[in-house]
């Protein structure tokens, strides 16, 4: 019989990641793939992008609505209560052999959490990251700790993961699946994105997406507005530059940005806005383009690929592994335009050619559905002497680690209380709650 394993995602840019691994493990045909749609997929004020999903003939189990028409705090957290009852049902009623979760968004930490309480094995792709500026690493950290199989990015990535406590032999380096995506799709030519987009692109543009820093004081609105100015004056130094927006994620304050760079390409004729621009149109974007700015992490992972400059704005990607081709700065206008300014420069654009990404070879997908079929198939499942059952009490610590995080973050230094060292050295093995502690 075929395993079967729900594959959840909850916005475009994670569903590019997934696509080549849910086509993996569809084309491998001992996996019954069901794909879980959540998140701003369903929104129509984030484009309503499970329609990529249908388009690309793959089909979509299920789809549970969890957004409220906001992004403060309060209904970031009541949407992960409405991710946590509505897939609690869903896991009840598909009764899967594992779920496959990738990075570090609410909305997986929440669907986690059902599967950890239904005794679902977690397969987290791109644990062991380490992103300082955002929440996001807390949310990382909880659900490698709730996983049962790891894949990593690199090598570093495996051993930060396993520094956490979990089993060296349940924890895989296979690359970043983007380095795929960027080296193995068919992209478009210059002229074919430009009518694509129906937008000219000029002898030189910049791709941008920035999302909001999630841990950092300074509002959103105040950082994208440098952001915006930093455009204005280096465009007055550079009369052909132009500007492909594409919408930040459905995070705290994320709103807020997509209506400024709304309002922006409303007036000025070389900047066009889009709600998403798809996985094939967004990597040719990147191929063509003159940089990449904003906060995004595919400026760091797929940017380098294609010998593109990358300037990274603040915090949010701090702590990545980065190539040469990423020019970081600060969220201020002076120390944007002057990236921009290096991005340009002759002695900058030289040495691209020899730029090495560190993420991989372009063989992610195939990598994880090999090891999956050894970990779910040869050994016919999670082994007897591997089920550690996780008591109440444990799962306590697990929340307790994240919530620390939460509350007790500092940029500059950790310190780390006792119960939450321990929490870090809990194995996360395959989660069975004790029949004595039900």
């Amino acid at each position: 019989m075929k395993k079967k394993i729900i594959v959840l995602t909850a916005t475009r840019a994670e569903y590019g990641l997934l696509r080549p691994i849910i086509k993996a493990l569809d084309k491998q045909g001992a996996f019954d793939v069901r794909v879980a749609v959540t998140g701003a997929h369903l929104s129509p004020e984030f484009g309503l992008t499970y329609k990529e999903i249908q388009n690309d003939n793959i089909s979509i189990d299920k789809k549970i609505e969890i957004l409220l028409s906001s992004d403060t705090p309060v209904s970031i957290s009541k949407s992960m209560g409405l991710a946590m009852i509505s897939f609690a049902e869903y896991f009840e009623e598909s009764r899967p052999d594992a779920l496959m979760v990738l990075g570090d968004r609410y909305e997986a930490l929440a669907v986690c959490c059902a599967a950890m309480n239904a005794r679902i094995p977690v397969i987290h792709l791109y644990g062991g990251e380490t992103t300082e500026g955002a929440v996001d690493e807390a949310v990382r950290h909880s659900i490698s700790k709730m996983s049962y199989l790891h894949f990593t990015s690199t090598e570093i990535f495996r051993k930060r993961v396993i520094q956490l406590g979990e089993a060296p032999d349940r924890v895989f380096n296979v690359g970043a699946v983007g380095i795929e995506n960027a080296l193995r799709n068919t992209l478009l030519t210059r002229k074919e994105l430009e009518e694509s987009l129906e937008f000219s692109l000029g002898s030189d543009f910049a791709v941008v997406t920035f999302h909001p820093v999630t841990l950092d004081r300074r509002s959103a609105e105040c950082q994208f507005l440098q952001i915006l100015k930093a455009f204005d004056q280096f465009t007055d130094m550079n009369m052909g530059m132009k500007y492909i927006f594409t919408k930040s994620n459905a995070d705290a304050d994320g709103r807020i940005i997509n209506k400024m760079a709304d309002e922006y390409a409303a007036c000025h004729k070389n900047a066009a806005c889009f709600d998403s621009l798809g996985t094939q149109r967004y990597l040719s974007a990147l191929k063509e383009c003159t940089m990449v700015i904003g906060n995004s992490s595919s400026g760091l992972i797929e940017a380098p690929s294609f010998k593109v400059p990358t300037v990274n704005i603040g915090d949010r990607q701090m702590g990545r592994l980065q190539a040469d081709s990423i020019i970081n700065c600060s969220a201020e206008c002076a120390h944007i335009v002057e990236a921009m300014e290096t991005a340009v420069s002759e002695e900058f654009r030289n040495t691209l050619a020899a730029v090495e990404n560190p993420y991989g070879d372009g063989h992610t997908s195939e990598k994880i559905v090999c090891i999956l079929q050894k970990e779910l198939l040869d050994k016919a499942g999670v082994p007897e002497n591997q089920q550690d059952a996780i008591t109440k009490d444990d799962i306590e610590v697990i929340q307790q680690l994240a919530m620390w995080y939460f509350a007790n973050y500092d940029e500059q230094k950790r310190n780390i209380d006792p119960t939450v060292s321990q929490a870090i050295m809990y194995p996360a093995q395959f989660l069975s709650i004790d029949g004595n502690n039900n």
